[in-house]
């Protein structure tokens, strides 16, 4: 007989509500994948002023929003993508990705795409771990 897994839907008001049939984040088991977050600001649903640098920005703490109402944070983030409508904005998303993510650093990958939603300049998704992680 096949093991029970359990999924949990993770919602918060701190963070945008979906713009499409999605979940913020789901839970299963004690793995977390947060769907991908742009600059929107969650009370307005309006992005963020500042260009790139400012929606990474609005996308990062609408990220940390999702993983404190999972119980986590961004120290036991293992796996992002970063999703860019220009690649020339990389090293000004990089520095401000930095500052959330000083220390177990998560494997990333980051592309350039063609467009993203609500015209949105950057979108960032996450996968982490809701409990303790013992680093080796």
């Amino acid at each position: 007989m096949a093991s029970k897994i359990i999924r949990k839907i993770i919602s918060t008001p701190k963070a945008p509500k979906a713009v499409g049939p999605y979940s913020q984040a789901v839970q299963v088991d004690n793995t977390l994948y947060v769907s991908g977050q742009i600059g929107f600001i969650p009370e307005t649903m309006e992005l963020a002023p500042g260009g790139a640098v400012g929606e990474a920005d609005q996308a990062l703490k609408n990220l940390g929003a999702i993983l404190e109402a999972a119980g986590t944070s961004y120290e036991n983030v293992v796996k992002t993508t970063v999703l860019l409508q220009s690649i020339n904005d990389f090293t000004a998303v990089n520095e401000v990705y930095a500052k959330y993510f000083p220390k177990n650093k998560p494997a990333r990958a980051a592309y350039q795409v063609a467009a993203l939603p609500k015209g949105a300049n950057v979108e960032i998704e996450a996968i982490a771990i809701v409990g303790e992680i013992l680093d080796s």
